[in-house]
Formats: C-alpha cells, sequence, structure tokens
C-alpha cells in the first residue's frame, strides 16, 4: 500500500506531534490494522507479531499510539523523489520552457509580419524589433540550460521539503 494513501485516511497524520494526543477513531484502527494485515500478507511480520500489534491496535487510545506499531514497516515511510527524478521533472519543465519560448517566436513572427505585410507592405520592418526580443529570450533559455534545470531542481526540492514539512498538519 502506497505511503501517502495510507496517511491521507486520516483526519488528523498521527505522525505529526500536534496530533498524537488526539483520540484514535474505529476508522483510525481500522487504517492500521489493514496495514498490519498487508505487511503479515508480504511476509514482514509473524503471525505473533501481527496479532500482537493488531491487538495493541484494537487497544489503543490515541494516534500517538498507532504510528508505533507500524514505524518498521515501508508504509511509514515518507515518500521522497529521488535525485534523479527530481533532475529528470527539471529537465522536463527546461523543455517546456524551451518548447513555450519557441512556440511564442513562431507565433508572435506569423502575427506581427502578417499585420505588417496586410498595413504597411514593403515599410518599415517593425516587427523585427519585439520578434527579435522573443529571438533573444529563446536564446537565453537555450544558452542558459544547465542554470535554468539548476534552478528548476532548486525549486523542486525546496517544494518537496514544504510539503514534507507541511504534510502532518494537513490530515
Amino acid at each position: 500500500m502506497p505511503e501517502i494513501e495510507v496517511w491521507r485516511q486520516f483526519d488528523h497524520d498521527p505522525r505529526s506531534p500536534a496530533n498524537r494526543s488526539i483520540r484514535a477513531s474505529d476508522r483510525d484502527r481500522a487504517v492500521i490494522e489493514t496495514v498490519l494485515a498487508d505487511a503479515f500478507a508480504e511476509g514482514r511480520l509473524t503471525r505473533a507479531e501481527y496479532d500482537e500489534r493488531t491487538e495493541a491496535a484494537l487497544a489503543s487510545r490515541t494516534l500517538g499510539d498507532l504510528v508505533p506499531l507500524v514505524e518498521d514497516l515501508p508504509v511509514s515511510r515518507a515518500p521522497r523523489s529521488g535525485a534523479a527524478d527530481i533532475r529528470q521533472q527539471a529537465v522536463r519543465k527546461w523543455q517546456a520552457d524551451r518548447r513555450e519560448a519557441l512556440l511564442g517566436v513562431i507565433g508572435l513572427s506569423a502575427l506581427l509580419w502578417t499585420i505588417w505585410a496586410v498595413a504597411t507592405p514593403g515599410g518599415f520592418p517593425w516587427p523585427l524589433f519585439p520578434v527579435g526580443f522573443a529571438l533573444m529570450n529563446l536564446a537565453r533559455i537555450v544558452v542558459n540550460k544547465r542554470d535554468i534545470i539548476d534552478e528548476h531542481a532548486r525549486r523542486l526540492e525546496k517544494k518537496q521539503e514544504r510539503e514534507l514539512r507541511r504534510r502532518p498538519d494537513e490530515f
């Protein structure tokens, strides 16, 4: 069972120190029982451990009593994207930025040159200026690829850290 799905089933995340003293509901106990049953089925717990932990889950009074029952199981670990995954996301974001800049150049060029051709054929080629700025933006994105990807990766890492810090209070 994926970690995020388990903890989202609680009204208040029992991993959060602020929530540990809240009284556990029958539904909260049932979530832990499901985790324990899955762990037993996967061979992570012996029958005796399963019985002992299930009994403890049923007898628990607070959310804080539930966490130790599953903290040594994979489900209790917070998911973190690996560095390679974050890097791939950052590269995809840079590719989207590049594609957007290229489409901007193409769209802007088509629009402005069409207006120029209809309004002032043979006149001063004023579309060169806005199209030139759009080309400069595209060139900036292509030339600064590594720096832009690094910046996107830093933002993704910070976002992930904020979500992990905030997650216990959300549920």
